[in-house]
């Protein structure tokens, strides 16, 4: 049955109704109209679109940006928990107080255009990217379940990214660091050459020591989360062996004596996990002061890791398989102006023609 419009009157006037069938078969209609034009104009969409299967059910729509936001973080079981505690940070803090009792039917472009401006003028541009990144994904739930018709969270203007460039310690510089940490010397010293994420450093084994070969295995990964410790995979889910220069080698095996195969290769004292917080409080951050260095994270090491690498020869894919970046396009991103050198090395070996391929050149040209 096609859609059909009446006419029904009210205390306020005289208004249009269209009755049609949802693509169920079940009979409905929508009120409201001011004209017949207006509502025989509605009534022709809803027929096309449900030839072209996008109808949406006005209904469907009255769900809230909040109950859909449950939905999807409830369903976000494939992620790591570190992710899903920034998630739930950016929906706390983001998302939930603008538009938690909206109905998603009623989120516009223009409307969350307004929301982005609105974050931009005090939040850092990354933070935004995340918020719309978040809410992008609600919304593309709403669309897949035939809540509205397409998601208003494509194509908006979006604060620029900033790569704050970053922080190279030379190796005078890192083994100062070191030096100064006192009880994370030998962790600093690890970070620094390796490049070791502190998650996959703080849940290394013994047994992934390969003292013979000089490498590590990095197979597991431990962040603490609200006062917890998670233990997972690696960022990429991959493990990886990563090479140790001799010297340090000889220092992780000695640091070895009297641990069993399942003990924690880098511990406390006490023989529990490293965590990053309580590392920073009770001796890197004064190492950092101490040494008289650049404001700088652990996390900061694995430039400086990468950095030594190349500047001893190491190629772009050499530097991505140790650091365990996903991609050789990311390391590039990151360090493009390292290899700068390679570059001015590789165009000053390219030889210029010989005398006799000039000459010829010449005769040629000169025909």
């Amino acid at each position: 049955m096609m859609a059909t419009v009446s006419r029904y009157t009210t205390a306020k006037g005289e208004r249009w109704r269209v009755r049609f069938r949802t693509p169920d078969g079940r009979s409905t209609d929508k009120r409201g109209f001011h004209s017949k034009d207006d509502a025989e104009k509605w009534g022709n969409l809803v027929e096309v679109d449900k030839m072209q299967n996008r109808y949406v059910s006005p209904a469907a729509g009255l769900v809230t940006v909040g109950q859909l936001a449950e939905q999807w973080f409830d369903s976000k079981i494939d992620v790591k928990p570190s992710s899903r505690e920034r998630y739930r940070q950016t929906l706390e803090q983001q998302i939930l107080p603008r538009w938690d009792n909206t109905n998603v039917a009623k989120v516009t472009r223009p409307a969350l255009q307004a929301w982005i401006n609105e974050l931009s003028r005090d939040r850092a541009p990354s933070t935004v990217r995340k918020a719309h990144h978040a809410m992008s994904m609600i919304l593309a739930v709403a669309v897949r379940d035939n809540r509205i018709p397409a998601n208003p969270a494509e194509k908006l203007n979006l604060p620029r990214a900033r790569h704050d460039d970053p922080t190279f310690l030379t190796r005078e510089q890192l083994f100062t660091l070191a030096e100064k940490a006192g009880p994370g010397e030998l962790v600093i010293l690890t970070l620094g050459f390796t490049g070791l994420r502190w998650g996959e450093m703080a849940a290394m084994k013994v047994r992934r020591w390969d003292g013979g070969r000089r490498r590590l295995t990095v197979a597991e990964s431990v962040t603490e989360i609200n006062g917890l410790l998670n233990w997972g995979t690696p960022k990429t889910h991959a493990s990886r062996t990563v090479p140790v220069p001799a010297w340090l080698a000889e220092r992780i095996t000695e640091s070895t004596a009297g641990k069993g195969p399942d003990d924690l290769l880098f511990s406390t004292p006490a023989g529990g996990v490293l965590r990053n917080k309580n590392a920073r409080r009770d001796w890197f951050d004064r190492a950092v002061v101490d040494a008289r260095l650049p404001r700088i994270t652990p996390h900061d090491l694995r430039h400086t890791a990468a950095s030594i690498a190349i500047s001893v020869g190491a190629n772009v894919k050499a530097v991505q398989r140790m650091l365990g970046h996903a991609s050789a396009a990311m390391t590039l991103d990151l360090y493009a102006g390292l290899f700068e050198d390679d570059l001015n090395d590789v165009a000053d070996r390219i030889e210029g023609p010989s005398t006799a391929s000039v000459t010829a050149l010449r005769v040629v040209r000169d025909a």
